[in-house]
């Protein structure tokens, strides 16, 4: 899209689907208050809703009664003139209001997280924020809400500030080194400083970057159910799933492949995945499926084996009894947790205890989680600044200070690539 096109002036359906109660149309962009003003005359004093019948500009036929709200550019979210149409919300109704509009010359239906793209490209919003506001829509549970809303309000483009004050800071300390470079005692002085700074400066992003990704957060906690044939593995997935995901049978090797259902379980994410049976393949499809269970154990960020305690594929598994039920199982003290998966007598013990395992991989002491992105930038300011430690020329440490304040304009969106940003706002719904 370019720059051009983003002038033009939008519109989209930005509440629910119809039909609903109501439907609210935004309209934003040069133009907005004209094309509003065409569908229902004067319009309302700013900030204050009025009533107004909505009438087609070429026939002057009535389409329905709404809410009319304008906003001025310097107090509208997306820093253009906007106006809201509070309709019905019918089908019928929502068609004709945008049929409408689309007739108007200067308007154009808005692409996917336009609305939000506008904010940005004004200043309303930080590329942080529109990251932390597509997690809140996405948002399913309460870890997930958190994180997002203080993404959203800006809890680490405020530490992104601190730091790149900081870093200025330093760097004004290295120019002060290269303007008194004939005078030792100065040059020496202002040099130290500014590392010492860059030290513990370094020090707190590195533990930012420490903490886990929001993935884990985001995508669920990737819980692995493992073992081999016949121990209970589909069973197990659907009761913790709370509906009949994988089909059980008493057939050996049933499972044949991974089979993945997301979940909440104590308002935490998880990605159940069930697997292949671990033995001996008698078939290609077969060793397919067991080399990917395999790899979905490896990746696990816990793992659940069925199987003999001993036989565990990796130290940090839960090891399950699951068959109690059975008068040839009995229980021993070398499983970390006994139930039987027929019955469900033992479940409450098994989700205590990933519950408490999940809890260790997701941070208590952080209100937010940092994306792929977001990582990868921080980690590109952490190199800069190594490098800034690792070098005496203040010539060397100024240009490394520049590569990290840098990084920090992409972690806030103030050079953002055309391709990162369509990406990103693609992933937002049309009215956003």
């Amino acid at each position: 899209m370019s720059s051009a096109d983003r002038r033009d002036t939008i519109y989209a359906l930005s509440s629910g689907s119809p039909p609903a109660a109501i439907a609210i149309i935004r309209l934003s962009g040069p133009d907005a208050e004209g094309a509003a003003a065409a569908l229902c005359g004067t319009l309302p004093q700013e900030r204050r809703a009025g009533l107004r019948t909505l009438r087609d500009p070429l026939t002057g036929e009535a389409l329905d009664e709404a809410l009319v709200l304008r906003f001025a550019a310097v107090r509208s979210v997306t820093g253009e003139p906007l106006v809201e149409l509070h309709c019905h919300g019918g089908r019928a109704v929502v068609t004709a209001v945008q049929d409408a509009l689309g007739r108007l010359p200067g308007l154009r239906a808005a692409e996917a997280g336009e609305f939000t793209r506008q904010a940005l490209e004004n200043g309303r919003m930080d590329l942080n924020a529109v990251e932390g506001l597509s997690d809140l829509l996405h948002a399913e549970t309460e870890a997930q809400r958190r994180a997002a809303m203080a993404m959203y309000g800006g809890a680490f483009s405020a530490r992104v500030e601190d730091f790149q004050r900081r870093t200025l800071s330093a760097a004004a300390l290295v120019e002060a080194a290269l303007d008194f470079a004939d005078e030792d005692d100065v040059d020496g002085d202002a040099l130290a400083q500014a590392k010492a700074g860059i030290t513990t400066l370094l020090g707190e992003m590195q533990a930012e970057l420490a903490a886990p990704p929001v993935e884990r957060l985001r995508e669920g906690i990737r819980l692995v159910i493992a073992g081999p044939v016949n121990s209970g593995k589909s069973t197990l997935l659907n009761r913790l799933a709370g509906w009949e995901a994988a089909i059980v049978t008493d057939i050996e090797g049933t499972t044949r492949d991974r089979i993945e259902v997301p979940v909440a379980i104590g308002g935490t994410a998880y990605l159940l995945t069930d697997t292949a049976g671990f033995r001996e393949a008698g078939d290609a499809v077969e060793r397919i499926g067991i080399e990917r269970a395999r790899e979905a154990v490896a990746a696990a960020d816990l793992l659940l084996w069925l199987g003999a305690a001993e036989d565990s594929p990796r130290p940090d598994a839960i090891r399950v009894l699951s068959r109690i039920d059975r008068p040839d199982v009995s229980r021993d003290s070398i499983h970390d947790v006994a139930l039987s998966v027929h019955s469900g007598e033992g479940m409450a013990d098994l989700i205590a205890l990933v519950g408490a395992r999940a809890t260790a991989l997701l941070p208590q002491d952080r209100s937010y989680l940092l994306s792929a992105r977001q990582r990868s930038e921080l980690g590109t300011a952490v190199a800069a600044l190594e490098s800034a430690l690792a070098v005496r020329d203040p010539l060397l440490v100024a240009e490394h200070l520049r590569d990290a304040l840098s990084a920090f304009d992409r972690l806030t969106g103030r050079a953002s690539t055309e391709h990162m940003l369509d990406s990103l706002f693609g992933g937002f719904c049309i009215g956003k």
